[in-house]
């Protein structure tokens, strides 16, 4: 039988995005549906962009072109955001993404919030917090450019070595540790035992984290590796649970 798959839009801004990150973000959202309407804006007279022309044909990306009216005046930002707009009322959306490093695109992020419609967010760390909490998920398209770069057989790049936080790393992160002890706390049972899919969709519910911005593909992952929970995959159900370490009843 098959499932139906989430149908996503996705709008870019390549003013503040590499080109560099788009082969990642359209992998991550692959995951998740397909990626049927797939918008990229700027003003492709600028030499600056000349980049993105490559990546436009290879993952059929339709380029929206936007001149600029006036100086310190970004048309192609008040461009994108009409266009995600009426896209909310005349079509038939599962998911938003927005591929970005600009806040100027939290109010429209947040108004499709208000539809229940999940938002994906990309863009670099130096994205203002404000943008990256109004998403539904962010992740930093730093670390899609690294996962994305092959080293050859053998040799492991420098880039590969920084993707993965190590288990030190994570513990000392105090909003992330506080953040998995709340989904840990809020879905266990009396015996301290918490379905892992029940902990992933309370995080999703109450913040913008993924597992890759720690180098990390699954929650499962991250949550072996940061070595504070017992994990333990039951073969007939498939549902993997999660215990605090030395939990007592």
């Amino acid at each position: 039988m098959q499932t139906k798959k989430d149908h996503i839009a996705l709008f870019i801004d390549c003013d503040n995005i590499s080109h560099r990150a788009i082969e990642g973000i359209i992998s991550e959202l692959s995951n998740y549906g397909v990626v049927n309407i797939r918008q990229a804006y700027g003003n492709w007279t600028k030499s600056n962009l000349k980049n993105w022309e490559e990546k436009l044909l290879e993952f059929a990306i339709k380029p929206i072109q936007q001149f600029d009216y006036s100086k310190n005046k970004n048309a192609t930002d008040i461009l994108m955001t009409i266009d995600a707009i009426d896209l909310l009322h005349t079509k038939n959306i599962d998911a938003f993404a927005f591929a970005t490093s600009d806040s100027d695109f939290t109010p429209v992020v947040m108004r499709v919030q208000q539809e229940g419609i999940k938002v994906f967010g990309f863009g670099e760390k130096k994205t203002p917090s404000a943008f990256m909490a109004a998403c539904s998920q962010f992740i930093f398209t730093e670390k899609l450019m690294a996962s994305t770069e092959v080293p050859l057989v053998g040799v492991e790049t420098v880039k590969s070595r920084e993707v993965r936080k190590t288990s030190d790393e994570l513990k000392k992160d105090k909003w992330l540790c506080k953040l998995l002890r709340n989904a840990h706390e809020q879905t266990m049972d009396e015996f301290g035992w918490s379905n892992l899919a029940d902990m992933g969709a309370y995080i999703n519910n109450n913040s913008s984290f993924s597992p890759i911005n720690y180098g990390y593909k699954k929650l499962s992952q991250l949550l072996k590796s940061i070595d504070l929970y017992d994990l333990y995959l039951d073969k007939d159900s498939k549902q993997m649970s999660v215990r605090l370490k030395n939990y007592s009843v």
